[in-house]
């Protein structure tokens, strides 16, 4: 296929939601070897009050509620983006589940109304919030993203950067104690990935928004070219998406 048309094929694909299937046959990542929608759904079985923070299109939680066959008394879920929403709604409905549209720094729920919070891939992580809404005894799971992640996408896009540190887990380690929580478990990765296309790039740019700030095909069209170029030149591109794995509880007291 020409630039022009890959181009065209990755600004017409919706990218509502985290669902990544469109991806197979484009682009691959490598998994961590925690298992997030698993662990999870392990912690879901005994979990009677849950809140998924910033959902996206709540397919995880909903693919971790049906892998631990799991009925919780109350499933709630926080999203900013109205599209992503809308699908959380839907996902979570099987499980009567209440999806609060709202800011990423807001948890609009009672204190101490959870017994497990959850969060995949948050923009940010509000602590304050998280330790607030947490019942004594209450868990804290989230997959993040670290601290780098796709550096070389970004930079083949806007150049040479420095990584600041607001993801390192060590941050987030120091957050989780200010906000009353007792970190319990902390793991990072650093894992392979490849853009097949430069319609694969798009897509991902388009839908991982925080990977090029702004990002719009009009204001990029001579970095994605110089990457079609080299994609057809060497072979697949490559980068390395970083992520960690924090758990947390709020101590009974």
């Amino acid at each position: 296929m020409t630039f022009d048309a890959l181009v065209a094929e990755g600004e017409a694909v919706p990218v509502e939601g985290w669902d990544f299937s469109w991806f197979e046959g484009r682009a691959t990542e490598g998994r961590p070897s925690w298992g997030y929608q698993r662990l999870v759904a392990d912690r879901l079985r005994a979990a009677r009050r849950v809140l998924d923070v910033q959902t996206g299109g709540g397919e995880v939680l909903a693919g971790a509620l049906r892998e631990g066959a799991a009925r919780p008394d109350a499933v709630v879920a926080t999203e900013s983006w109205a599209p992503n929403a809308a699908l959380a709604r839907r996902a979570l409905a099987p499980w009567g589940g209440r999806v609060v549209q709202c800011a990423d720094s807001a948890i609009p729920c009672p204190d101490a109304s959870f017994d497990l919070v959850v969060s995949r891939h948050p923009v940010s992580t509000p602590w304050a919030e998280v330790g607030r809404v947490l019942a004594p005894g209450g868990a804290f799971v989230s997959q993040q993203v670290g601290a780098g992640t796709v550096r070389e996408l970004t930079e083949a896009m806007i150049g040479p950067f420095e990584v600041g540190t607001a993801r390192e887990p060590e941050v987030h380690r120091a957050a989780a104690e200010a906000a009353g929580l007792e970190v319990t478990r902390l793991e990072r990765a650093s894992l392979p990935m490849t853009f097949d296309d430069v319609a694969a790039v798009v897509v991902f740019l388009r839908k991982v928004i925080w990977t090029v700030p702004e990002f719009s095909v009009e204001a990029y069209r001579p970095q994605l070219l110089a990457l079609h170029e080299r994609i057809r030149r060497d072979g697949p591109f490559r980068a390395t998406s970083e992520r960690f794995l924090i758990e947390a509880h709020r101590p009974n007291w």
